[in-house]
């Protein structure tokens, strides 16, 4: 090589390349290096940019700068093809050879013209309205100094100085006009100017403007630089990533509807998954395999070119080219392996985004398409928050189970050409290390299944918890039920516990592993008779670091592995539950009689495909077209049981069921009214076009117009999830009217009249289900027989049977109660307290909900912005305990010091052996390295991490004497030990540490969740909640630990390898400030945006867990309705805002990595570069080159994973008997929940003796309910003051409070557990007490054929009928000690003997009590002792029942004349 230079630039072969002649540089160094390569560097980088998106029929009207830039590159292009031509023309023009002039020349030329043809594209993309790219513009500027030195050259050489001589003048002159074009081009940059036609200027994302598409259409070295990402770079350094709808959008093959599409074409029902996943995405994904071999080969070029190049330092012999190409491959290694790596990470991340998209997909689908046999909800949200995610570990495990062992091989070979068969002693101990690695992963593998368990059980139980959050704060069991989460969550702490403790094994093996194989290697290649140098080690410790990244990751590989697979079964298995197929399940002839609208003949069905619950048997049912059929019959008898029958939501063992009209679908109202988080007009359209008069008539005919005019934005009001905002009534007639507006021929109404008064009732029976539903055929379950006077049939059910079909005037008296003294009545529950969206002042518990006055319930979920705050830091900290903090950080250290002592002391004997073999030939070695000072004399070896530093005189010896061998070898393997001890206290105390913080984080957020007021839970959506409990506590448990540890590592290792560098070679720190201000500008230009995508990436989690939360609750509904399309429509939609973040997240780490990568490799190239400068001038010192450039190897992969896992911790961080008598009284008590809205009670002052019995009735808005959110401090009072036995309650605990409190509500709380759990939370009573309960409330028979007391009452009860469930929480109620029982409406959902029953056991059993009872039946407040009227907030009446039946003109009369009946008799 360097006789090719020498000929190509005239030199001589000794020094073929010159950088100084005489004042000036070199010529050839000029058009060499420095006007050839940056041309070069110019060229690709514009050719880069060729491949931009382009618009063909937009005819740009440029700016004069970009006209100016594209003039002047043009110019540039020819300029040095004219400066040829005296070159090429004899006698020559100089200043160099022609071979060299005609090659820099040719290669400016090239160069130019590349560069004119990306000005051309860069006009016609969005670039056009700015000044372009910045780096191809700085890249066009970087030939200039080599125009500058070669006018220099020419002043020097008198050109201008007679005699003149043309070709040297000509030259001259061209020179110039390059310089003055270069400084034009530099002026058409910096002022681009306003184009001829002006434009309107557009911003990069303006309102309503959807942003860029990601990577689609980009050039390779956008893609390869990530330079596409600016925009969404920028925005992020703005603090404009406030929601998902600001990332960039997804490419094509990321996108939701196209990866359903790829993965249905592979997918058919009872496939397996892997293999549908293998088949749409698994090719794609192998092919990466060859990236990754490529890259992995690329990774051993750092060893070996660093031993050549010190071997090269060190001897001295070989030629300068020698040097110059390990230098050259050094570099070029370290780039072309980042890139390679890199790009191998980023589509790795791509394919992996491509399955979860599919896997959330089908998961969701599958959800929508379950059977009767569904698992609980909290199971279905952890496959979706957990298992998908962890199935996904399986994309970055699989070619590292290949990948590692090939790599370990290689090593292996390497290392044995080091040392020889030494290495074989650290090679077995590695080995030995493997089935222990398989035993502790084992065990983490069955831990983790057991951890899944209770954690599928915590999360089910939060679940429930969340949805009767009401009921638990009336009961004041926020201590019991959260002992009982407590619970869950012990059990799975203990499992966690184990698995963190083995890691910690596993870290403690693999951390002490490369000192302890180190030693081996080196007392076996010692004790074999060798002699340690300095190449050796450095190679050798080199090469043992690459042998432990691949069994230190093995483990973690074959967890990942472990843990995709338990996860893919878990999925598996519930992709294979049956599918609801109503094509197997109806007749597929339609009823036999073109009249008929329903016929079911000898069909039996059951909750379960075996038949073991209770089943519903119909013999025969024939239901003509346009009829109206009653169902009645006791509690439990089974009439939600055939409605869901007829909708095939149950399993049929037998029989036919025929449906006329089946694809139109059925108008099904629930007995539990499903209603979704959004307007009260969105519920009621369900998606159905709006019809302006079909909407008017609808909500007419359910009795909605007097409700919406009370709310604050009408239709427009958005109610709480599940409608917890709203009455019961009100829920009731929105789920009517929902069903009503779809316009179905077949109407199934599940007791729709139980949760309204007497007045809305008659109302929703004339003008509703006998008028706008009069052309349809209709199934209507009702407990209140008296309007069922006019059905066309009635059906009679008991156990299960249908026992008698027939008119009403046959059917009704059988199940009628005897004749009632006075006719029933009842009041709906206050709309104006339910539709409490409004805002109640701040109560004593905590949090404050406002909705606007648009009408705005939900909250949106709040998303911090900005760095993490220090409290938060903090508050880790103080999770993990000041104590064991403090001991982790001392662990820590002394690790790293004792690890940095067994290094010193190698580099100490390795330099004394040295010394004592080259003293003959090196005599002047010591004075030379003595007086560079104490830190230079010795020769530091490399170990990631290291701090060597010689502080003490230590003792010479004769270099392998047997005494002083062992001496060393002693004192070496000694600080081994202990630092292998160290490296066990630190795993353990770091274990330790972490169970403790997560222990502490979820009873925290427990404690917080338990306590915040019910106006939080009306206004946050269970799934936002849900996914706190799980995903964010996943992340405490098992994500921010592992990222907090390597964080940790990687900080002490980053001050150990910037220490060693500095105190090795001192000048080296003079790159440190420049190094310092570009890393430091690139991660924080880099988390600004990681952090807010990381978060939004959480935060467009918590609509998915919602939405699937919110389907699986509205499956009947949907399916009936026909809207599980627009359903799947709408999770896509959800979906691809979260994967839009996902991805933004992963690319832009790609992008910090790709440069921490390329800062590496310059400072590489740096190095080397200096090291053969100096090599030439005689003053290189081959050992510290060496280290220096194994620390700069290292000095990337520290710097990009510090930056990772701090940001990632970031991310992760943000995921914490007084009453004894019972007197009642209100004091002029006003409660108003907005302002601007009337007062929901107005001076409400009222008495209530102890032991009395106060009926409460009123009309729609009359306060009722409100009453009880206030004695219950549910709300505070806006004034005045509720006492109980005198005493003020808001001086009262609230625990102490509801103790003294009970309530029979009117939605029945159950949670999954046995029924003696839900019956006595707190283990108080005996099972004597909870029979005698469970008899009263005659549920003892159904209770003993579920298996008694420890009979599973499964997810919210639903073994249970509706009316069962009401039953067994008034049987709850009778156990309390309780001195004030209210009664919320608690038997509307049973038949009229069962209620007569229940009345007479509550008056029996608290006939000591003070009882408050709200209920629309008032033959159930006919027998109090006083009854309280309440109008418009105020008391309107309050007096006995028959006082105020006599007073004229009384409203509690004109509420028993609005009975349905007219049959009276006094009482």
């Amino acid at each position: 090589m360097e006789r090719f230079l020498a000929r190509l630039c005239g030199t001589s072969a000794l020094q073929p390349l010159p950088v100084w002649e005489g004042d000036t540089t070199g010529h050839c160094f000029t058009q060499l290096v420095l006007s050839a390569l940056p041309h070069a560097l110019l060229a690709v980088l514009s050719a880069c940019h060729w491949g931009h998106p382009r618009y063909p029929d937009y005819t740009p009207r440029c700016s004069p700068g970009w006209r100016l830039r594209l003039t002047t590159s043009v110019l540039l292009a020819v300029f040095p093809l004219l400066d040829l031509l005296p070159v090429i023309l004899p006698p020559g023009a100089g200043p160099g050879p022609t071979g060299l002039e005609v090659l820099a020349g040719g290669v400016a030329a090239m160069a130019w013209i590349s560069h004119s043809l990306a000005l051309w594209v860069l006009v016609h993309t969005p670039y056009g309205h700015s000044r372009g790219p910045l780096a191809l513009a700085l890249a066009a500027f970087l030939p200039a100094p080599a125009l500058v030195l070669t006018l220099l050259w020419h002043c020097q050489r008198g050109t201008l100085l007679p005699p003149l001589l043309a070709g040297p003048l000509s030259r001259l002159c061209l020179l110039i006009l390059q310089l003055a074009a270069l400084l034009a081009y530099g002026l058409g940059w910096a002022v681009p100017g306003q184009p001829r036609e002006p434009w309107a200027h557009e911003p990069l994302l303006s309102e309503g403007q959807e942003p860029e598409v990601a990577e689609d259409g980009e050039s390779w070295l956008s893609r390869f630089s990530y330079a596409w990402l600016a925009p969404l770079l920028a925005r992020g350094a703005r603090g404009e990533l406030r929601q998902p709808q600001d990332t960039c959008r997804l490419p094509h093959r990321l996108h939701p509807t196209y990866l359903a599409r790829v993965f249905q074409a592979q997918w058919q029902e009872g496939a397996r998954l892997w293999r549908t996943l293998h088949g749409a995405f698994g090719h794609c994904y192998l092919a990466l395999g060859l990236l990754k071999l490529v890259g992995t080969m690329l990774g051993f070029s750092g060893p070996l070119l660093l031993s050549l190049l010190v071997g090269f330092l060190e001897e001295g012999r070989e030629p300068l080219s020698h040097g110059l190409l390990y230098a050259l491959g050094l570099t070029g290694g370290a780039v072309l392996g980042a890139v390679l790596q890199n790009q191998y990470g980023y589509e790795v991340r791509k394919v992996a985004l491509q399955a979860r998209g599919a896997v959330l997909n089908i998961l969701y689908r599958k959800a929508l398409q379950l059977g009767p046999r569904r698992p609980p909800a909290g199971e279905v949200l952890n496959l979706l928050g957990t298992d998908s995610e962890r199935l996904l570990n399986f994309a970055g495990s699989f070619h590292e189970a290949w990948g590692l062992p090939l790599q370990l091989a290689i090593t292996l070979y390497l290392l044995h050409q080091q040392v020889g068969v030494a290495f074989v002693g650290g090679l077995i101990l590695a080995l030995l290390l493997v089935p222990v690695n398989k035993v502790i992963a084992t065990r983490i593998m069955a831990s983790n299944q057991e951890m899944l368990q209770h954690k599928d059980a915590r999360v089910k139980l939060v679940t429930e918890l969340l949805s009767g959050m009401r009921v638990i704060k009336f009961f004041g069991w926020e201590q019991a039920l959260g002992t009982r989460v407590e619970a869950c969550r012990a059990r799975e702490l203990g499992r966690l516990r184990v698995i963190k403790y083995l890691d910690a094994a596993c870290v403690y093996l693999w951390a002490a592993l490369p000192v302890v194989i180190s030693i081996v290697i080196f007392i076996t290649y010692v004790l074999m008779g060798h002699q340690l140098t300095a190449t050796k080690v450095f190679t050798a410790l080199a090469l043992v670091r690459m042998l432990i990244l691949p069994l230190n990751n093995f483990p973690w590989v074959i967890n990942g592995l472990l843990e995709a697979k338990v996860s893919l079964d878990r999925i598996q298995r519930f992709l294979d539950l049956p599918n609801h197929d109503p094509q197997a399940y109806y007749s597929p002839d339609p009823p036999t009689e073109p009249s008929t609208a329903l016929e079911l003949h000898e069909a039996l069905f059951s909750w379960d495909p075996v038949g073991t619950s209770q089943e519903t048997f119909i013999s025969h049912l024939e239901v003509k077209k346009g009829m109206l059929v009653g169902i009645v019959g006791k509690v439990g008898c089974g009439k939600s049981s055939l409605l869901a029958a007829i909708t095939g939501e149950l399993h049929r063992l037998r029989g036919q069921v025929a449906v006329w009209g089946l694809s139109k679908g059925f108008g099904l109202a629930t007995q539990e009214p499903w209603i979704q988080f959004a307007t009260i007009r969105d519920n009621i359209l369900f998606g159905k076009t709006f019809d302006a008069q079909l909407y008017k008539e609808v909500l007419e005919a359910c009795a909605l117009d007097e409700d919406l005019s009370i709310l604050p934005a009408g239709d427009q009001t958005e109610v709480g999830e599940k409608g917890v905002t709203l009455s019961g009534g009100q829920r009731a007639r929105i789920a009517l009217a929902r069903a009503v507006y779809q316009e179905k021929e077949l109407y199934l109404l599940d007791d729709p009249l139980a949760a309204v008064d007497a007045d809305v009732a008659t109302h929703l029976l004339h003008r509703c289900i006998l008028g706008a539903l009069s052309h349809t055929t209709r199934l209507l379950c009702t407990h209140r027989t008296e309007y069922l006077e006019r059905a066309d049939m009635v059906l009679l059910l008991e156990a299960g049977r249908l026992v008698r079909a027939g008119p009403p005037s046959e059917i009704l008296p059988l199940v009628q109660a005897a004749p009632r003294a006075w006719a029933e009545d009842g009041q709906e529950s206050d709309p104006a307290t339910a539709s409490s969206m409004e805002n109640p002042k701040k109560t004593k518990e905590g949090l404050e909900v406002e909705e606007s006055a648009s009408g705005q319930l939900r909250q949106e979920e709040s998303k911090k912005e900005g760095a993490v705050a220090f409290h938060v830091y903090r508050a880790y900290w103080r999770a993990v305990g000041w104590g064991m903090a403090l001991a982790i950080l001392f662990s820590l250290l002394l690790m790293q010091a004792t690890r940095n002592a067994a290094d010193w002391w190698l580099s100490h004997w390795i330099s004394e052996l040295k010394a004592a073999k080259n003293s003959s030939q090196e005599a002047l070695a010591p004075t030379r390295l003595g007086s560079m000072g104490p830190l230079s004399a010795q020769l530091l070896l490399f170990s990631p991490g290291s701090l060597c530093t010689s502080v003490f005189p230590l003792p010479k010896a004769a270099p392998n004497g047997s005494s002083d061998l062992r001496f060393y070898l002693t004192v070496y393997a000694t600080i081994a030990g202990v630092n292998s001890l160290c490296t066990l206290l630190r795993a353990v105390l770091f274990a330790a540490g972490t169970l403790q913080a997560a222990a502490t984080l979820h009873r925290r957020l427990l404690g917080r969740v338990l306590m915040a007021p019910v106006t939080f839970f009306d206004s946050t959506p269970t799934g936002r909640v849900l996914n706190r409990f799980s995903s964010d506590v996943a992340c405490a448990d098992d994500s921010l630990p592992f990222i907090l540890n390597i964080l940790l590592a990687n900080a002490a290792g980053l001050l150990g390898l910037l220490a060693v560098l500095g105190f090795s070679l001192p000048w080296l720190l003079l790159l440190l400030p420049p190094l310092s201000i570009i890393y430091y500008r690139v991660q924080s230009h880099y988390r600004a945006s990681s952090r807010e995508l990381r978060r939004l990436g959480s935060l467009s989690l918590s609509p998915l867990y919602t939405h699937l939360a919110d389907t699986l609750a509205g499956l009947p509904v949907l399916r009936a309705a026909g809207a599980t399309y627009r359903f799947e429509e709408e999770n896509q939609r959800l979906l691809e805002l979260n994967q839009r973040c996902q991805f933004a997240a992963s690319a832009t780490m790609q992008w910090l990595d790709i440069r921490l990568q390329l800062m590496g490799a310059a400072v590489v190239s740096a190095i080397a570069g200096i090291a053969l400068v100096q090599h030439q001038q005689g003053l290189a010192n081959p050992g510290l080159v060496g280290l220096s450039l194994s620390y700069a190897l290292s000095l990337t992969g520290l710097l990009s994973g510090l930056v990772s896992s701090f940001t990632q911790t970031e991310a992760m961080l943000l995921g914490i008997s007084w009453l004894s008598q019972g007197s009642v009284e209100f004091q002029d008590v006003v409660l108003v929940y907005r302002p601007g809205l009337p007062n929901a009670l107005d001076g409400v002052t009222f008495r209530v003796q102890p032991g009395e019995k106060l009926g409460i009735v009123g009309r729609t808005g009359s306060g009722k309910s409100s009453l009880l959110l206030v004695l219950f401090r549910l709300l505070e009072p806006s004034s005045g003051r509720v006492l109980l036995d005198g005493m003020d309650t808001s001086q009262l605990e609230l625990a102490e409070l509801r103790s003294q409190l009970a309530i029979i509500p009117q939605e029945p709380f159950l949670f999954s557990g046995t029924v003696r759990e839900n019956l006595d939370p707190r283990g108080l009573y005996e099972d004597g007490a909870l029979w005698q309960a469970l008899e009263q409330c005659h549920l003892s028979e159904a209770i003993e054929s579920m298996g008694g007391l420890d009979g599973e009452l499964g997810e919210g009860g639903r073994r249970l009928s509706l009316g069962q469930r009401q039953l067994l929480c008034l049987a709850r109620a009778l156990l309390t000690d309780a001195k004030i029982l209210c009664i919320d409406e608690a038997t509307a959902s049973v038949d009229q003997k069962t209620d007569q029953l229940l009345q007479q056991t509550i008056s029996k059993r608290f006939a000591n009590k003070t009882v408050l009872t709200i209920a629309h039946r008032l033959n159930t407040i006919l027998n109090s002792d006083r009854v309280l009227v309440l109008h418009a907030g105020r008391v309107a009446e309050l007096g006995s029942p028959a006082a105020l039946c006599t007073q004229p003109h009384s409203l509690f009369q004109q509420l028993l004349q609005s009975s349905p009946r007219g049959v009276r008799s006094s009482p």
